[in-house]
């Protein structure tokens, strides 16, 4: 029987891919304020900018491609059981070749009523720009399927079962500062727990000893863990 590894990844694994970041510029993201375009409110606000600003992401988003990370998550599922669990909305872990991926924060390729945001949920082309009017199925107008600050995440149960059943805990690219899935690494009772990133998030100060730290980007720290986990394999 296969063992187990759950990854963990945040926006640290699509930077290396050209997707930006909002947390290493200020609190904008692609010039704009987190509030405005990540928010609920900033939906109830001014919903046609928050359209334009996803549809233009969406847009970018086929331009970029998997990077190492991305692949090497997707390798390892020949010699383990493996669980990606992401905070990123971009699709280039499947496009990496993942097959068990768990977006907590939504899809950027996805739709769904602004009515009940868990209906009417349907996959569009990264060409395909929603406009004020576009309906979903119940009449509703038609969203980005992304959970914004200020709404639930529906999916971090399903994601806290995946790391209480995981033999190795991996988290890739985040600076564990975004609840409720920073929480995540608090709950792991797992013996090897890895966390790659170019610096320590500070809030693993007077975490547990097991956690072992490697201090890189997300390309590189993946090298060294592929080395640790699949020792035969040349890199």
């Amino acid at each position: 029987m296969k063992k187990k590894i759950v990854f963990l990844t945040g926006a640290g694994v699509s930077a290396e891919s050209g997707i930006s970041t909002f947390r290493d510029s200020n609190g904008l993201w692609e010039n704009y304020r987190v509030e405005d375009v990540a928010s609920i409110e900033g939906w109830w606000r001014n919903p046609a900018l928050m359209l334009d600003f996803y549809n233009e992401r969406r847009k970018a988003l086929a331009g970029c491609q998997p990077n190492y990370a991305h692949r090497a998550m997707a390798e390892l599922e020949k010699w383990y059981e493996v669980v990606v669990i992401t905070q990123n909305v971009d699709d280039l872990h499947e496009r990496g070749g993942s097959s068990h991926v768990i977006h907590l924060h939504g899809e950027l390729c996805k739709v769904c009523s602004s009515q009940d945001k868990e209906s009417c949920i349907e996959t569009i082309p990264y060409d395909r720009a929603i406009a004020m009017g576009d309906k979903a199925a119940d009449g509703s107008q038609l969203r980005p399927y992304i959970v914004w600050f200020g709404e639930s995440v529906p999916l971090i149960e399903e994601a806290f079962r995946e790391v209480d059943s995981a033999d190795i805990f991996v988290v890739v690219g985040t600076s564990l500062q975004v609840q409720p899935a920073a929480s995540l690494v608090g709950a792991s009772r797992v013996e090897q727990n890895y966390i790659i990133d170019p610096h320590t998030p500070r809030s693993m100060a007077g975490m547990n000893t097991r956690i072992r730290i490697i201090n890189e980007p997300a390309t590189v720290g993946m090298r060294e863990l592929m080395s640790v986990l699949v020792p035969a394999i040349p890199r």
